[in-house]
């Protein structure tokens, strides 16, 4: 019996547009035809895109309908996304609160081992 014991943890986050764009790619759409056939202006497009507008329910079925793939895929990736962009947010935070740390003499840290 094999038993897996790390999971795969990527070092960098892709926003759920990048899935929109290689679609769009496919079809030979531009974001103009997109917005067009989603009626959502193309402005809303071009944040989809660059992960600057969330993925809401209401515009995960509109994608569902327009590119195909489930409005639970899509609404799977935002939230993936989002939660990735949170712990990396976390992370940086943490590492400016701890750098003082990294400021203080290596002998305070010899507990007489």
């Amino acid at each position: 019996m094999t038993e897996l014991t790390n999971t795969f943890q990527p070092d960098w986050v892709s926003p759920p547009g990048d899935t929109i764009f290689d679609l769009l790619e496919e079809k030979g759409w531009s974001q103009v035809e997109l917005a067009q056939r989603t009626e959502f202006s193309t402005k809303h497009i071009s944040q989809l895109i660059n992960g600057k507008a969330t993925i809401a329910e209401e515009t995960a079925i509109i994608l569902e309908r327009v590119l195909g793939s489930s409005a639970r895929f899509w609404l799977n990736r935002e939230v993936q996304y989002r939660e990735a962009i949170a712990r990396e947010e976390e992370f940086k935070s943490l590492e400016q609160e701890s750098g003082w740390l990294r400021e203080l003499p290596l002998e305070l840290f010899n507990f007489g081992l």
